[in-house]
């Protein structure tokens, strides 16, 4: 059901079409420049915690420039697929990463940080339907597996948005800033996900 509801949908909901581009949001492969606001972005260290599960060490421009070296040209796709965010101003706001990805059991999950300037203008939930939309209806993966420390509201209620369930809690699983934290899980199937795309769609 999902499948055929997929293809009629993106058949004849627009002929002609800009698969990476959404209403806020365009992704892109990421180039070298994209190191120097990802160097700026390492200041943010509440923002590294929630996502890393703890704070790094501060690092250079040049040890930027080498890690975003490794995702230009999606080098290895089974290790993960790195896309540079910009809003449609042609600003680069933020990167997602898709990864875990796993083609025998069709599962998958992603990461992804909208740098502080950019934050709380959609960019976020826009670019994670794109992805998911590219992983479940071009790869034909079946499942997204993601989590968020647990009090997390914000991820919490971002996941939700675009249909991710709970799924449960790992207790006690992720230590930082002196404290243990529950990990929570939650999960999106291509079936839940096609349901949800459709509100989506028709609330816009």
């Amino acid at each position: 059901m999902s499948n055929e509801w997929c293809s009629r949908y993106f058949i004849f909901k627009d002929m002609d079409f800009d698969f990476w581009k959404g209403d806020r949001v365009q992704l892109r492969a990421m180039k070298e420049s994209d190191a120097l606001l990802r160097n700026e972005e390492t200041r943010d260290s509440n923002g590294f915690r929630l996502m890393n599960w703890g704070v790094e060490a501060p690092k250079s421009l040049e040890m930027d420039k080498a890690d975003v070296a490794e995702w230009i040209d999606y080098k290895d796709f089974e290790k993960g697929i790195m896309f540079a965010i910009d809003n449609l101003k042609g600003e680069h706001v933020g990167a997602i990463y898709l990864n875990s990805i796993d083609m025998k059991n069709g599962t998958f999950s992603f990461g992804i940080r909208i740098y502080r300037p950019f934050r709380n203008n959609g960019y976020a939930q826009e670019a994670i339907r794109i992805v998911l939309r590219y992983a479940f209806f071009e790869q034909r993966l079946q499942k997204c597996n993601s989590g968020c420390i647990e009090g997390n509201l914000a991820s919490q209620k971002m996941h939700e948005n675009v249909g991710f369930v709970v799924e449960g809690s790992v207790r006690r699983s992720i230590y930082m800033n002196g404290h243990y934290y529950n990990d929570l899980k939650l999960g999106l199937t291509v079936e839940e996900f096609v349901e949800n795309e459709k509100a989506y769609s028709d609330s816009k």
